[in-house]
């Protein structure tokens, strides 16, 4: 029988030592990275839920109905605008959604009807139309649109210069409603609830 000496025994020794050094470091690392990414992740959870309406923290039932709404307006507000066209108008629902001066849910906002000396107006035209008023009749426009959706609503998917947009119209009509001009996005000019300064030319405001 063959006996270790000394100087074998410490080698042995170190070399079990480094090994058990090695798997902790390794088992500390992949904590640590575990929790970081885990971290990452609520955080980013939390920025989506707090940039958007409360329905992303409550039922899959209501998230859909909600989705499905904000879907078909964007449909049929901008269903053939390019994807930054799309994406517009479905930040300024949710952008709606986060005012007080709206309806606090996106169904309740796109829905949402006023009623001026006996007349009935929609906030989104396309819903007093009356003409195929909740069916998408371009299947591949209408994906498309579910897909933005998605991407605004559940995502948090924004365009830094529509921050505060609240309004917006089709560029060949001018309704000079005085508000503050943001953006022209596609067919659409953006506008926040701010009203601009008094006496200051309507042309000025021109984008």
């Amino acid at each position: 029988m063959k006996f270790q000496s000394e100087d074998e025994r410490s080698i042995m020794r170190i070399a079990i030592t480094l090994l058990i050094f090695s798997i902790g470091m390794f088992a500390t690392v992949w904590t640590i990275q575990s929790v970081t990414e885990a971290k990452i992740d609520t955080l980013r959870q939390e920025k989506i839920l707090n940039s958007g309406p409360k329905i992303l923290s409550q039922g899959t039932e209501i998230r859909q109905k909600q989705l499905n709404c904000l879907a078909i307006n964007i449909y049929k507000e901008a269903g053939y605008e390019p994807f930054e066209g799309k994406v517009a108008v479905g930040q300024v629902t949710v952008n709606r959604v986060l005012s007080e001066d709206f309806p606090s849910s996106i169904c309740g906002v796109v829905y949402q009807k006023d009623f001026k000396r006996s007349k009935t107006v929609c906030q989104f035209s396309w819903y007093c139309d009356g003409v195929h008023k909740n069916r998408a009749v371009n299947p591949v426009a209408y994906e498309e649109s579910y897909t933005v959706a998605k991407m605004v609503l559940l995502e948090g998917f924004r365009l830094d210069s529509l921050e505060e947009a609240l309004y917006y119209h089709a560029d060949y009509v001018n309704p000079r409603w005085g508000f503050k001009k943001v953006a022209k996005i596609g067919r659409h000019i953006f506008y926040t609830g701010e009203r601009v300064e008094k006496g200051r030319k309507y042309a000025e405001l021109n984008l």
